[in-house]
């Protein structure tokens, strides 16, 4: 293996996109990505075995194309990684099991990799090496965390995450709540720039004293998050112009909700970096996509004087080049395979970078 550029070949499988990513060293060479969103729309949400019977069925043509688009063929591969997890179980044993079953036919190394931090990771591919000193703010529909990057192959720690919904979540059943369909997140964010994101002041969870703390003793909730709170907030205020029988202002609704959940997400990273001696911070996950969350983050870290990075929309949704792109930095960085004796972890930590 040529440990200075490998060409590594990545499966990510744990939700609802089975994504094949091949890079050689931090150059993306193809990412191909098949959806099963379509397949989860008149349910409101992911049902997980859809998504993994949905795998089974692109993961061959995926592969294929990736590869065609890369131009390379499996014999030209020197590694093979698969996300390992956190992710649904049954979804992520497609892409573990496929994996293994590559890995064994052609004799490459493989190696299990963290999802969060494959998220991180892909930043490699859209901008170069990550800077020293490196916070990061992960938005999806499964996950919501802040991240200390102090090596990326070798050491993340997890500073704050969300203790019941996530973000990407909330806004799924926000929309719900307000007719706007699913996926939520850019219904949502569409209709919010018609309305009044001061109109309803909703709840900031974990946002009072006994939650924060202070610097110097901080709460134990510091940097977490909490949504289900404020999801709870939007039905009953819902409810109530439905009692009333009036109109309910959607736009309104969607723009303080959304006000609601972007303010305390950007309010929460910039102070861990200020507080971690952060200097700089990437964001990823599919809900960094939302205009009002680039928008303000940006505001709040030029202000802390914090660097603030964000990959291009196509490479912050699930796929497999950020597999891939991380998966190039533990090989580079001297980190041994992972074989194929490993299961999947539903709930893999971000300090597991590798299984």
């Amino acid at each position: 293996m040529t440990s200075a550029e490998p060409l590594v070949l990545g499966i990510e499988s744990s939700c609802d996109e089975t994504g094949v990513g091949i890079v050689r060293g931090t150059e993306l060479l193809a990412n191909a990505v098949s959806s099963s969103m379509d397949e989860h729309v008149r349910f409101g949400g992911v049902i997980p075995e859809i998504a993994s019977r949905a795998h089974l069925d692109a993961l061959i043509p995926t592969l294929r194309s990736a590869l065609d688009t890369a131009g390379v063929s499996l014999d030209d591969v020197d590694a093979l990684a698969v996300t390992s997890g956190p992710g649904l179980s049954g979804a992520l044993m497609v892409g573990v099991a496929a994996a293994k079953a590559l890995a064994l036919a052609t004799g490459k190394p493989l190696y299990a990799i963290n999802h969060l931090v494959a998220h991180v990771g892909v930043g490699v591919l859209d901008g170069g090496a990550l800077p020293r000193s490196l916070g990061a703010l992960l938005v999806s529909g499964g996950h919501t965390e802040i991240l200390r990057v102090d090596a990326l192959a070798s050491d993340v720690t997890l500073l704050g995450a969300t203790i019941d919904d996530a973000a990407g979540e909330a806004y799924d059943k926000v929309a719900r709540l307000l007719g706007l369909g699913y996926p939520g997140g850019p219904a949502i964010d569409r209709i919010a720039r018609g309305g009044n994101p001061k109109a309803i002041r909703f709840p900031r969870g974990l946002t009072l004293p006994k939650f924060m703390g202070t610097a110097d003793s901080p709460g134990r909730h510091r940097y977490d998050f909490s949504f289900s709170g404020l999801k709870t907030a939007v039905a009953r205020c819902v409810e109530q112009y439905e009692a009333r029988g009036e109109e309910i202002p959607v736009a309104d609704i969607a723009a303080s909700f959304q006000e609601a959940v972007v303010d305390v997400v950007t309010s929460k990273a910039v102070l861990a970096c200020r507080e971690q001696g952060l200097e700089n911070l990437l964001l990823g996950g599919g809900v960094a996509a939302n205009s009002r969350l680039r928008e303000l983050l940006a505001a709040r870290c030029a202000s802390a004087g914090i660097a603030l990075r964000i990959p291009r929309p196509g490479l912050c949704t699930d796929n497999g080049a950020m597999v891939a792109a991380l998966a190039a930095q533990v090989v580079m960085a001297g980190g041994r395979p992972s074989g194929i004796a490993f299961g999947t972890d539903s709930g893999q930590p971000v300090s597991a970078i590798t299984l």
